[in-house]
C-alpha cells in the first residue's frame, strides 16, 4: 500500500509541475500572473483533494463535502489540460518545431482541456443511460423466455454520490420492471463508516426472482470481503460469494469475489472455475464477476453470459485507451467462444462527477431461449 501511495503521489505532483511549467510560459499568463502567483496556486490544487479528505475525515459537514466536490473535479480538470498542452508539445517537438506558435498554441490547449472539462462535467452530472440488450441463452427454455434482468454496478456511494441519487436510480432502475436485479460491485466507495446510512434505501430494491450482488474491489476498502459482502447482505441481496445459485429451475447465476483485489493480495487460483463446480450439466448459466478478466476461461467452463463492470470506459477521454491495456474488454458487447460478455460502464462515477464522452448506464437484458429450443 505505501508502494502505491507513493506512486500515485509521485503521478499527481507530476502532472501538476508538468501543466503549471507549460501554462507558465503561454504569453497571457506570463504577462499577468506573476510566476509566484501561479505556483501558489499549483500548490493549492495539489492539495485541494487530499485535505478536502482529511477534512472530512475530522469535520464531515458540507464544507468539507463542497471541497471534496472541487478537489475531485480538478482531478479530471487536470487530467485534460495535461492530455490537450501534451498533443501540442508532441505535435511541436515540445518547441521545436513552430517554435514562433508553440507557446499561443499552449494558451489554445488550455483552452481545449477547459471546454473538455466542462463537457465532462456536465456527461458526469447527466442521469444514466438505459442500454438495451437481448441475449440469446444456450439451456434456456422457452418458458423462459423474456426473462429480464437488470445489471447496475459502481455506484461509489459516498461524499458525491449519496442519498438523493441513490433514491433515484432506485426509481430509475424499479421503472424497468426487472425479473433479476444484480448489483455488479463498487456499491459503497468504501473509505467511511457513514456510508452504512445507504443500507435502508439499498432494502428499496426489488424483483420477483431476487436482489443479486458480487463484491468489487471498493467493498474491500470498506473493511475486507468478507465484511464488504456480509453489508450487502444486510441489505437482503444474495451474495454471490464465489457461488452458483438456482434463480429459477431453468437458470443458474453464478459469481466471483473480486480478482483484482485477489490479484493485489497474492491470491492464485482458478476462481471461476470454483464458482461454477457442481452445477447441474445444461442448464442456463450467466456467470457476473466486477472486473471483465479470465473470460476465456468463463466460456470453457460452458457460461452463456459473463456480466463485468470495473472499467468505467475510461470514464474521462482518453483515459480509456490507458485501461484497455489491462482491461482489454472496455466496455459494451463481445463474443467469446459461443459467449456472451457484456461490460457495464458504469452507473454512478468514481473520483470526479466527470464523463466524457460516454454517460453512466444501467444494463437491462432480455434473456431469449433459443430458437431451435
Amino acid at each position: 500500500m505505501r508502494v502505491f501511495l507513493a506512486v500515485v503521489l509521485f503521478v499527481w505532483t507530476g502532472m501538476h509541475v508538468y501543466v503549471f511549467w507549460r501554462a507558465s510560459s503561454v504569453p497571457l499568463i506570463a504577462r499577468h500572473l506573476p510566476r509566484g502567483v501561479l505556483w501558489g496556486v499549483a500548490c493549492i490544487l495539489w492539495m485541494s483533494y487530499i485535505g478536502a479528505r482529511i477534512l472530512g475525515g475530522l469535520e464531515p459537514g458540507a464544507i468539507a463535502r463542497f471541497l471534496e466536490v472541487l478537489g475531485a473535479s480538478w482531478i479530471g480538470v487536470l487530467f485534460l489540460l495535461l492530455v490537450a498542452l501534451l498533443f501540442v508539445d508532441l505535435v511541436t517537438l515540445f518547441g521545436f518545431l513552430l517554435s514562433s506558435f508553440a507557446t499561443s498554441l499552449r494558451g489554445w490547449a488550455l483552452v481545449a482541456g477547459g471546454v473538455l472539462s466542462a463537457i465532462a462535467l456536465v456527461q458526469g452530472l447527466r442521469a444514466p443511460v438505459v442500454q438495451n440488450y437481448e441475449v440469446q441463452l444456450a439451456g434456456l427454455p422457452a418458458g423462459s423466455d423474456g426473462t429480464v434482468l437488470i445489471l447496475a454496478s459502481d455506484f461509489h456511494l459516498g461524499t458525491l454520490l449519496g442519498k438523493d441519487w441513490l433514491a433515484a436510480r432506485i426509481d430509475q432502475i424499479q421503472a424497468e420492471r426487472p425479473d433479476i436485479i444484480i448489483l455488479g460491485g463498487d456499491i459503497v466507495e468504501g473509505d467511511d463508516a457513514s456510508e452504512l446510512q445507504f443500507l435502508p434505501l439499498l432494502r428499496r430494491f426489488s424483483a420477483p426472482l431476487g436482489v443479486w450482488a458480487v463484491t468489487g474491489n471498493h467493498e474491500f476498502h470498506a473493511g475486507g470481503l468478507e465484511r464488504g459482502a456480509s453489508m450487502l447482505e444486510d441489505t437482503g441481496f444474495h451474495v454471490l460469494h464465489d457461488r452458483w445459485a438456482k434463480v429459477k429451475p431453468s437458470l443458474i447465476l453464478a459469481g466471483v469475489d473480486d480478482l483484482t483485489t485477489r490479484r493485489r493480495h497474492g491470491e492464485a487460483g482458478n476462481f471461476i472455475a470454483q464458482a461454477l463446480a457442481g452445477r447441474p450439466p445444461g442448464v442456463a448459466t450467466v456467470l457476473v464477476s466486477h472486473t471483465p478478466w479470465n473470460v476465456d476461461v468463463a466460456a470453457k467452463e460452458g457460461v452463456g453470459l459473463m456480466l463485468a463492470s470495473h472499467t468505467h470506459d475510461g470514464q474521462i477521454w482518453p483515459f480509456g485507451y490507458l485501461v484497455r491495456l489491462t482491461h482489454p474488454f472496455l466496455a459494451g458487447r463481445y463474443e467469446v467462444n459461443g459467449m456472451t460478455v457484456i461490460v457495464c460502464r458504469g452507473t454512478g462515477t468514481w473520483g470526479p462527477r466527470m464523463r466524457l464522452w460516454h454517460r453512466s448506464e444501467i444494463i437491462r437484458i432480455t434473456l431469449r431461449a433459443p430458437q431451435n429450443g
